[in-house]
């Protein structure tokens, strides 16, 4: 894939935050870029974070990454979350990986058995317009694990994690996305937090499940609209969530 490719599809969406899963830095796989950084230029952002979720190559030579990875070093892949509003802060959380192989289906190739990867959420105190009023909005990216029933323990620990960001920091508002690799039948939003948008996302062409979820904590602003969108570039539709105010 192109980064001209990937940052036109990213920009299309016109997002005033981006959360972004499987994002590659300096992989020599897509040229070595850095590719929050391109697209939050393409964007116009003011800010915007990498956080590897491992160092080296998926699929190939890796290691679990640490937070001292975050900003430079090696060949990275993780989550990332560009805003073209102003952050106070972020925060991360790591989520340690499944101890045991994990049958996965691969097209063409049919079940093979893989080791899980460890995980990571992303937050970032975004400051809203003026006139929002209060707080700032916490606002998470993930990507859990394939394993299942190992990804809805990941989702409980990162949502009680982002609870305690929210409640110190947000007046106990927090939106989380991400492609949670549990479908929508299974997904039972933790107590507290609630789904904000129903849409099929995968696979993309013609999707039958939804595994990219919007959830949302607190006293959020009414949700005005919320959809799945086809881009060029990914198995999963991109899902997006407009909020009143």
């Amino acid at each position: 894939m192109s980064t001209e490719r990937l940052v036109d599809a990213c920009v299309s969406l016109d997002a005033d935050v981006l959360c972004l899963q499987e994002v590659d830095r300096g992989q020599s796989r897509s040229g070595m870029v850095d590719q929050t950084a391109a697209i939050a230029a393409g964007m116009d952002a003011v800010a915007w974070r990498f956080v590897p979720a491992l160092v080296g190559e998926p699929g190939a030579e890796w290691r679990p990454a640490t937070d001292d990875d975050m900003v430079e070093g090696e060949a990275g892949y993780g989550v990332a979350l560009v805003s073209r509003l102003p952050v106070r802060a972020w925060h991360v959380v790591r989520l340690a990986p499944a101890k045991l192989r994990s049958p996965v289906y691969v097209p063409g190739g049919g079940l093979i058995l893989l080791d899980d990867e460890p995980r990571v959420g992303l937050a970032a105190e975004i400051e809203l317009p003026a006139g929002a009023g209060g707080r700032p909005l916490l606002v998470a990216s993930t990507h859990l694990s394939f394993v299942p029933g190992w990804n809805l323990t990941q989702l409980r620990r990162l949502t009680r994690a982002l609870g305690a960001l929210a409640d110190e920091h947000s007046d106990g508002r927090c939106v989380l996305l991400g492609d949670l690799n549990v479908p929508n039948l299974f997904v039972r939003p933790p107590a507290g937090w609630q789904s904000l948008v129903k849409a099929a996302t995968f696979p993309a062409p013609k999707p039958s499940m939804q595994l990219d979820h919007v959830l949302g904590r607190g006293n959020l602003p009414g949700v005005v609209d919320g959809q799945a969108h086809l881009l060029p570039l990914s198995d999963h539709r991109a899902v997006t969530v407009d909020l009143a105010g």
